[in-house]
Order: structure tokens, then sequence, then C-alpha cells
């Protein structure tokens, strides 16, 4: 048996499809590159990374943190199929409101794009028995529209329309959305997420079905359940089958600032229609390869290797001039490459997921190539992030620590002896605690730096928060740090 969530960490807007004895996910990005997780599982529960299928989107300035940013927006809700041979990834961007549509032979890429026409928020793919193809998108209105055969524009002439419409728009904080649309024993279904202000006053399911594209489609809201959270309603995903003939719905729910976590659910059939009940505590799914054992999601890393390892992803796309490998001596080099005002602007800060309930980070500065008014360390990357790092001011080193809640505060100042420290961030979930505390240490014991950070899941990043290493400059560019023996604990109380 596994605990729901099935993952404690952010993967929001999952989809998830069968091939033969293996399920694949795909999760949102955002404004995390490489982008578009795939991941694989054998039971559904316990997942490993395949590869990230977006390297690059279009490069734009804002994409690049160069002017502007893309917090919140970038890589949205993709929709992930297996047809003719070849696994589909279709996903909108919501900074630049265009549509992407990424194919593969195999999951593991590569994957090539090819162009689509036009905008569709939220869009997921279906190709039809008949070679008819499909994306169901929208929010409120959810429009069913035909495209040609090689996605790469709506058909001309083709089906048009809004096939589910929500009635009592004003009644609704979120009218429905994030659709998922699938052909289920030759009937159609549309899973989609609704909140509602009536009831318990969160985010819900829905389902509708129809026995044409065309319609009619009836149906409502199925499944409100929030596993006892704090009222974080379980809710959008989709259906998938098991190889034995179960089906279960992938779902997400919101957990604070570590963000939107997968959850797993049984779904029934009953005359045709899927039932979903309750969201159980505990799942259980046919394992298809019992002696598989999943590489974590996330880990430390010495630097050793010919590149980063595979759970590594970059704030905003980088500027692969400005940072570097150094195998040998087990570093990693961040080089800055213009003055910015603070951690929100800085480029090439190296991320990856924390994971509840709590985790810890650790990692060694090295701090004798900053220049005056230069920051590098570590930090819980998010709208209100913090970070602690080592700072050289008047050509000395100093730890700082700097948070950001209503206002960005620098909290702590302490002078530094010598040109290294190795810095500790503890992130504690539990119950929605939602705290980051720091420490240092140059040899010996720990020392607190500051008080604990309250982070909180902020909507203008729309994403739980990351660990990450950095190196900024406020005052003149070119300097850089070196980090090594990255580390990561994961557990109850970490």
């Amino acid at each position: 048996m596994h605990p729901n969530p099935i993952l404690y960490a952010d993967y929001p807007d999952p989809d998830v499809i069968r091939v033969e004895d293996t399920w694949y996910m795909a999760s949102t990005t955002m404004h995390i590159f490489p982008g578009c997780d795939i991941l694989r599982s054998y039971n559904l529960c316990d997942w490993e990374l395949v590869c990230h299928a977006v390297p690059r989107l279009e490069g734009t300035p804002a994409q690049r943190l160069a002017e502007g940013d893309i917090y919140g927006r970038g890589m949205w809700a993709p929709s992930l199929r297996y047809a003719g041979g070849r696994f589909h990834v279709l996903f909108s961007v919501n900074d630049t409101h265009t549509t992407h549509h990424y194919s593969a032979p195999v999951a593991s890429g590569p994957w090539e794009e090819t162009p689509v026409a036009g905008f569709y928020h939220d869009p997921s793919l279906l190709f039809d028995d008949d070679g008819r193809v499909y994306i169901a998108h929208g929010n409120r209105d959810i429009r069913l529209t035909e495209m040609a055969p090689d996605l790469s524009a709506p058909l001309e002439g083709g089906f048009d329309q809004v096939i589910v419409r929500d009635a009592d728009a004003d009644q609704v904080p979120l009218g429905y959305e994030g659709s998922h649309l699938q052909k289920i024993g030759g009937r159609y279904f549309l899973s989609l997420i609704h909140w509602p202000k009536g009831g318990h006053g969160r985010r819900t399911q829905a389902l509708f079905s129809a026995e044409r594209p065309e319609g009619p489609w009836q149906g409502g809201d199925v499944l409100d359940d929030d596993l006892g959270f704090h009222n974080m309603g379980v809710a959008q995903g989709g259906l998938v089958d098991t190889p034995d003939g179960r089906w279960y719905a992938m779902l997400f729910q919101d957990h604070g600032a570590v963000g939107r976590l997968p959850v797993l659910t049984p779904v029934r059939f009953k005359d045709g229609l899927p039932r979903m009940e309750s969201v159980p505590e505990t799942v259980e799914a046919p394992d298809t390869r019992p002696c598989h054992v999943y590489p974590p999601l996330g880990g430390g890393d010495d630097f050793s290797g010919p590149a980063l390892r595979d759970f590594w992803q970059w704030n905003h796309q980088p500027d692969d001039s400005l940072w570097r490998l150094e195998p040998e001596a087990g570093r990693l080099i961040l080089r800055t490459g213009r003055v910015v005002t603070d951690l929100e602007r800085a480029p090439n800060t190296l991320t990856q997921r924390t994971f509840g309930p709590a985790c810890a980070f650790e990692v060694t500065v090295d701090a004798s190539g900053l220049n005056n008014g230069d920051y590098a360390g570590l930090c819980a990357l998010q709208a209100r992030f913090a970070q602690i790092a080592v700072c050289r001011q008047d050509g000395r080193l100093f730890l700082s620590l700097i948070g950001r809640d209503s206002e960005t505060r620098e909290q702590a100042w302490l002078p530094l002896e010598g040109r290294w420290a190795r810095l500790r961030a503890e992130f504690d979930f539990r119950d929605m605690k939602d705290e980051v505390r720091f420490l240092w240490r140059t040899d010996g014991d720990w020392h607190p730096l500051g008080q604990p950070h309250q982070l909180v899941y902020d909507l203008r990043h729309f994403m739980g928060v990351r660990a990450g290493l950095f190196c900024y400059s406020t005052r003149k560019s070119g300097g850089e740090a070196a980090f090594s023996d990255f580390a990561r604990e994961v557990g109850p109380g970490a």
C-alpha cells in the first residue's frame, strides 16, 4: 500500500498514460528549464525521471530573465498521448500565448517539435479511432477543436464548438478547466477541475461524457474530497487503466509551500460511467515489474561527472557561457553576467524540487572569486524567497541572510573568516508549517543564521518552493563562486 499523495513534491497538472506494462506521466514546469518532465512507473505510485522533453522554449528575453520574467507562466498543463507508434506531448505557453507539440518514438527521446497554429488553454489531445484528431481546451467554456492530422492547425471545415459551459459562472471562483479528453469503451469522457462556491467551497473533480464528439455532453461534479487536509480539494487529472482491467484517476492536491502533489484514487465503472466516491489515504495498484529499483527524483551531487545530474533544472533559460563544471575538482562554477537587484532577478540559479514532509540541503561555497557586491549561496526559491549567502563587501567576506515577505530584507550579517563556508537549509512542510531555516559552519558545529523564514505558496510563481544554488552581482558583473559536495536529506524531520 502507498500513502496518498503518492509523491510528496511539486508535480502539478499530471497527465498519465499506459503503454503496455508501463505508465508515463508529464507535468507542468512553467519557468524551469529544461522542462516538461516525463516520468515512468511500473506501479502508478513510484516514479522515476525519464527525461525533460523540452530543453528550451522560444528563448525570449523574458524566458532568459533578460527583460522581465515568466514566473508562473511558461509551459503549462501538458497533454501526454501515445499514438501511431510515437509519444506526443502538447502544451500551451502562457507568456507568449503559443502552443507546442513534441513527439518522440520512445519516451526518452529525442523529442522533435512541430509547429501548432493557435493558443489552446489547458489543451488535451485525443487521437480518435477513425483518424480524426481533437483538442479540448478553454476555461469556463470548454471548446472541442478538430485539428489537422499533423496537429499543425485546426482542420479547415472541421468540428469546432463549445461542448461544456459553466452555466453559473458567477458562482465559481474557478470555472471548468484542466481538460483531460479520453475515449474509453467507445465513449468519450472529459475530466475537468471545478471550484464551486457552495458546499465545502474547494476544488472538485468534474466529469462529462458523450457518445459522439459533437455531444450532447452530460455530467457534472463527481468528486469532492480533501483527504482531511485543510480543505484542499483533490482534483484535476485524467483516467488510466491497468493491464488487468482496473481503473484509476491521477489527480493532484495543493499542499502549501511544497507545491501541488499527485494523488491516485481508484475508479469503478458502473453502467459504462466512471465513479469516484472518495480518495483513500492509502492506495494499491498492480506492480508490473516488482523488482524494479527507482532512482530518486532528487539528490546530492559531487559535480564530478561530465554533466549535471538530471534532477537539476535552471530558474528560467540559462546562459550557458556563465556556468561550468570542473569534474576533476568536483566543483560547479557559477559566474555573474550582469548586475541585478536580488535573487529573483538572478540568472543561472540552479534548482531542484523540495520534498515533504521535511528535507534539507547542504553545499560548500568557495567565495574567493566574488567581486564586491556579489552574493553566492543556497536559497529557497519562491516568490517570498529566502537565501543564505557568502557576500563580499569592501574586500571582506560576510555571511548574509536575506528574506522576502512583504518586502526584501537583509535579516542577518556576520563576518566570515576564510574564503569558504558550508551552508545548510532545512525545510519543514509538516501540516503546512512551511518553514525554512538556515545554518552555517566553517568547521565543527552548525550555527543558525537569523530566524526561520515563513514560506508561502504564492501564485506569482505558481510553483512549489525549490532549493537552489545561486551567484549574482549587485555592483559589477564578472565575479564567480565555486560549489562542491552538494547533499540532500529527505525524511520525517530531515
